[in-house]
């Protein structure tokens, strides 16, 4: 007999944050197959993220992959296009174990992101009933529902000056686990494209790790993939999360560097 106070369902990435262990990201926009999932487990990477914003990926690739994620211990999340939450609620049937939310302006539009992951009381997501995350087990609903809302995440992405403005609300927000600072965005933002060692950037994420500490939440570090001194900067500094790159820059680099080998 399952004992309910052992959750069936782990998310591993939120394990390892709750013991203060810094986690790496991949994210997928190129590859539709589950094989990404096998490549992200053996590179060492504890989550990935596909990114439904600036890709044309497909749902049922999404949640494919997510299933296999989960299956090998690699956390699945799912950059979704907007907030809308029919389609979120699709993402999260689909699979995935959280969402990232990109260019979160305030409390509210994070508010919403949460009530849309999770089930009341604490949001306003449809029980769907058996749950690919759970490997479609029948259980009780009430079980269903504290199994998923326990493992899955909600990832705020700030990449405006709204968005730093309203940092300390944003972390506010019961629900959300990690506020993402996009510095790709942020710089074009900041009216310094592609800067993002600028210390205009390096202010705001000053202050969202300052946010983030007060409330207990994990700041992410993202768009500074290419840049690993300023990653461990910021990892020195507190944040928790880093987003490491995606798919098409990590076959573009191999490529040319393979290519280099060659007269």
């Amino acid at each position: 007999m399952n004992n309910v106070a052992t959750p069936l369902l782990r998310n591993p990435m939120k394990e390892k944050l709750s013991r203060g262990e810094p986690v790496f990201s991949m994210t997928v926009r190129l590859v539709r197959t589950v094989d990404i999932a096998a490549i992200a487990h053996t590179a060492g990477f504890d989550s990935i993220y596909i990114d439904m914003e600036h890709s044309s990926f497909p749902l049922e690739a999404a949640g494919q992959i997510c299933m296999a994620c989960t299956h090998i211990g690699v956390t699945p999340l799912v950059r979704i296009p907007g907030l809308d939450p029919f389609f979120i609620a699709r993402v999260m049937d689909a699979g995935a174990m959280g969402i990232v939310v990109p260019g979160v302006q305030s409390a509210d539009e994070a508010r919403a992101a949460v009530r849309a992951v999770k089930h009341a009381p604490t949001g306003e997501r449809s029980l769907a009933g058996a749950a690919p995350q759970l490997l479609y087990r029948s259980l009780p609903a009430d079980q269903t529902v504290r199994e998923l809302d326990q493992a899955s995440m909600v990832v705020a992405m700030i990449e405006s000056r709204a968005g730093v403005e309203a940092a300390d609300a944003i972390a506010a927000v019961d629900g959300v686990d990690i506020v993402l600072v996009g510095a790709s965005d942020l710089s074009v933002e900041l009216g310094v494209a592609g800067q993002v060692d600028h210390p205009q950037v390096h202010e705001a994420f000053l202050h969202v790790i300052d946010a983030c500490r007060a409330h207990g939440k994990t700041v992410g570090i993202g768009g500074m993939g290419g840049r690993p001194d300023l990653i461990d900067k910021y990892l020195a500094l507190g944040a928790g999360y880093v987003s490491t790159g995606n798919d098409i820059s990590f076959l573009s680099a191999a490529a040319a560097q393979k290519r280099r080998q060659f007269a």
